[in-house]
């Protein structure tokens, strides 16, 4: 049976975040305020002169290593995808996310306090009604070593099925994940999952001088026998973290989506390439039934 529509949400009453960046090591402030209804998610970089926003659009993404970075007009926001993967989860369609610095907080490594923040301060239900973004037909972007796509949904939800395999001998096991996303659900079953690295990456990322902060209680840290001085919260972690990830770097795509995700050993670069594959196919379809038909 498909869902009524909903109306759009926004955060009821702001709502603070502080932390350092994993990779700046600067700290920052991220507050989390309500937005009028229609505004999608906007960054504004509270810490700049005029306080440029930075929608949270897929077009204004930048390619980055192991995160999601934006750019618009010249201002730029990183790391953005555990916290629109909080407010995605949380069903929240409008909202600022002010931040006084270029990095948003590592935090732990997780949405667990974003997802936090956001339940404290409330939602408040608004007017306008959500106009969510409705899979069509199948679309795929990556290879056979690593893909990611989206298939229309019987029932008008949205899911997430995603697969993470590594080599033989590496110190993370294959694992696999499903959820039928609800607000519920994120919170109880993906906000924790956190951001994780072998022993050996980490060890690269600091020889490049990058992270050199960040330790073994910042994140997981997997060395030949599991974790390094830490402890799993799932014992599906990783594929959990990895589920998140797509979640915030899907909310890319300025809508809430309608249909079926599925992904093997995807991350941040073709998650956002199958979210401007779903923005184009939307075009397309609205564009024929206005008597007009764009090629790909």
């Amino acid at each position: 049976m498909l869902d009524p529509p909903r109306r759009q949400q926004t955060i009821a009453a702001p709502a603070c975040v502080d932390g350092v960046g994993y990779w700046t090591g600067a700290p920052v402030r991220v507050k989390l305020c309500p937005a009028a209804e229609n505004a999608g998610i906007r960054f504004v970089r509270t810490d700049l002169p005029g306080r440029p926003e930075i929608p949270a659009l897929v077009e204004n993404r930048i390619e980055a290593l192991r995160r999601s970075n934006l750019r618009s007009g010249g201002a730029e926001i990183q790391m953005v995808e555990h916290v629109l993967a909080a407010l995605a989860g949380l069903g929240i369609d409008n909202c600022r996310v002010e931040a006084t610095s270029a990095e948003l907080p590592g935090l732990d490594g997780s949405s667990a306090a974003y997802v936090q923040a956001i339940l404290d301060a409330g939602v408040t239900l608004q007017r306008s009604f959500v106009r969510p973004l409705v899979v069509q037909e199948t679309i795929r972007v990556g290879d056979g070593d690593a893909w990611v796509e989206a298939r229309p949904s019987e029932d008008d939800q949205y899911s997430l099925d995603y697969v993470l395999e590594f080599e033989p001998g590496h110190p993370i096991p294959d694992q696999a994940f499903s959820i039928r996303l609800t607000p519920h659900r994120f919170a109880l079953r993906l906000a924790a999952a956190r951001t994780f690295v072998t022993e050996d990456e980490a060890r690269q990322l600091h020889a490049a001088g990058l992270a050199r902060h960040v330790s073994t209680t910042d994140l997981l840290v997997f060395g030949p026998h599991g974790p390094i001085e830490n402890r799993l919260r799932y014992d599906d972690e990783c594929v959990r973290h990895k589920t998140l990830d797509l979640i915030g770097d899907l909310a890319l795509c300025g809508r809430p989506i309608r249909g079926s995700i599925v992904a093997y050993r995807s991350g941040h670069r073709l998650n956002a390439a199958l979210a401007t594959e779903l923005l184009r196919a939307n075009a397309e379809v609205r564009d024929s039934r206005c008597g007009v038909r764009l090629s790909a």
